[in-house]
This record gives C-alpha cells, sequence and structure tokens, in this order.
C-alpha cells in the first residue's frame, strides 16, 4: 500500500460527511433567522470535521489495544491492527489533529464566548475517553448517546450559536433528526460487532440488549428522524419542511436491510445510513433556506 492509503484508513473519510451535515444544518438555521455569518459556519465546520478525524485515530489505536480490532473483525480494516501504521504514528497524529481544532476553534470563543470552549473542551475530552479512558464510555454502553450528543445536538446548535449568539429550542428540536441518524451509524456498526466485542468484554448497547432489540431500535431511530421535521411542520403549518420525506425510501430500504442482513453485509447498510444522513439533513437545510427566501 503507498503511504497515504493507511492514514485513510484510519482517518476513515467516508463517515466525514457525518461530521459536516450537522454543521450545514446548523448554519441553515442561522441563515433562515437572518443570522448567517459565512468565517464562524466555516471555522466551525473545519473544527467538526478536525475533531471527527481525531476521534477516529484514537479509536484506531485504542480499540487495538483492548483487542477489540482483531483478524476476525468483519468491519472495514483498522491501520493499527493491521499493522500498516504504527501506534506512536496514530497517537502523535491524533495529539496534532486535536491541537489543530482547538487552536482554530479559539476563533470559535473569540465569536461565541465561554459557551464554545466549554463545548470544545468536552468535545475533545470525550474524544479520548470514547475508548481511550479508563472507564471508556464505548465499552460500557454509552456510545450511542455520545454520538447523538455530538454528532448531532452540539454541532448544531454550536453552529446556529456562533452565528446567532443565541440558542433556541427551535434548533434543539432540529438537532435531533441528524442525532438520531448518527447513533444510528455507531448502532449499525456495533450490531455487526457483536460476537467480538462480546469476547473482549466491549459491552455496547447491542451487546447489552442483543441483536434482536437492537435491530428494532435502529428501526426505531429512523423514524424518529423523519418525525422531526415533520411534526413540526403539521404543528406550525410550515409544509416545506416536509421534503425531508423525500428520502422516506430510503430509510424503508435501510429498516429491511437492517433486520435481514448478517455480518459483513451490515457494511453496506453502515454506507447506507451515511448516505440517509446526508440526504435527509440536505433536504431539512435546504427547506429551512427555502422557507427564509419566500
Amino acid at each position: 500500500m503507498t503511504s497515504i492509503k493507511p492514514w485513510l484508513l484510519a482517518i476513515r473519510p467516508k463517515t466525514l460527511p457525518a461530521g459536516a451535515s450537522p454543521v450545514i444544518l446548523g448554519t441553515a438555521l442561522a441563515f433562515a433567522d437572518g443570522a448567517f455569518s459565512l468565517l464562524p459556519a466555516l471555522a466551525a465546520l473545519v473544527c467538526a470535521l478536525l475533531m471527527q478525524i481525531a476521534s477516529n485515530l484514537i479509536n484506531d489505536l485504542y480499540d487495538f489495544r483492548k483487542g477489540a480490532d482483531t483478524g476476525e473483525r468483519l468491519g472495514p480494516a483498522r491501520a493499527v491492527a493491521s499493522g500498516l501504521l504504527s501506534e506512536q504514528d496514530v497517537k502523535r497524529a491524533a495529539w496534532l489533529v486535536a491541537l489543530t481544532a482547538f487552536i482554530l476553534g479559539q476563533y470559535l470563543v473569540w465569536v461565541g464566548g465561554w459557551q464554545i470552549l466549554a463545548i470544545g473542551v468536552l468535545s475533545l475530552v470525550t474524544a479520548w475517553a470514547y475508548t481511550g479512558g479508563p472507564v471508556p464510555l464505548a465499552y460500557i454502553g454509552l456510545g450511542e448517546i455520545c454520538a447523538f450528543v455530538f454528532f448531532g445536538v452540539i454541532p448544531v446548535c454550536g453552529t446556529y450559536f456562533v452565528q446567532a449568539h443565541e440558542w433556541s429550542p427551535a434548533v434543539l428540536l432540529f438537532s435531533l433528526a441528524p442525532a438520531f441518524w448518527s447513533a444510528n451509524i455507531l448502532l449499525v456498526n456495533n450490531i455487526r460487532d457483536i460476537p467480538t466485542d462480546a469476547l473482549v468484554k466491549k459491552n455496547t448497547l447491542a451487546v447489552r440488549i442483543g441483536s434482536k432489540k437492537a435491530r428494532l431500535l435502529y428501526c426505531f431511530w429512523v423514524v424518529a428522524a423523519f418525525l422531526v421535521p415533520t411534526v413540526y411542520a403539521v404543528i406550525w403549518r410550515e409544509w416545506w419542511l416536509l421534503l425531508p420525506l423525500a428520502s422516506a425510501p430510503l430509510g424503508v430500504i435501510a429498516c429491511r436491510s437492517m433486520m435481514a442482513l448478517e455480518g459483513r453485509a451490515l457494511n453496506g447498510l453502515l454506507i447506507q445510513t451515511v448516505r440517509l444522513l446526508v440526504v435527509h439533513t440536505a433536504l431539512l437545510a435546504f427547506a429551512i433556506c427555502v422557507k427564509r427566501l419566500i
């Protein structure tokens, strides 16, 4: 393999849309409220992507150290476990990316104040604690909650705040949609890895509740993600916000795949779920912007 390919394995570029989509939604909500600001929006996007890359690097390193990534792994190859990158190389890269995110984030702190600093520090600590802390959050069934909060609620609300300089209950509500998708991305991963995770006592939510209940939970979260803008549209008669329902057929296909697929076949559903996050969030952001323009 060329020198760049192992790093792409560690960075996992196919997951990066999950980091970008909530920022785009938060920016659309700021635009709808007449508060759009280009530089804070771009800075929030860059920091979100850097934090996701740092998280991916940390996970690659610590899942290997804890024995979760082995030759029996059903998911995509991991750089450290495959021997393509050394532990020290990945550790240094994770520190570098996290430090870069923190430095660039100081602009957002200057714009948004202490609340953004608190969010940034909490995000960095959680990125490490997810698999690297003394009690790794991913190993005690809190992974999906972390994904829900840090790849849904916080990036949407934080991106809106650095532009509008206020918190909004409506923005919090809309943030739940990408939050459900992000939690589902991780849930697919954990359902696929139930056999190998159980062997190393990685007690993910899927391990704790079992495959059948975890699969039903995936479908429930798909429905919940579609309900977020739909309920708002019906209550407030904002009919443009029904546009995300155009992606409902993809949701039905994803749920059918979840109930039918096993093992490595779930890797395809992982990509499907990322695609659903992107499409649903893009349609929602577009609808919100159109609502502002008309």
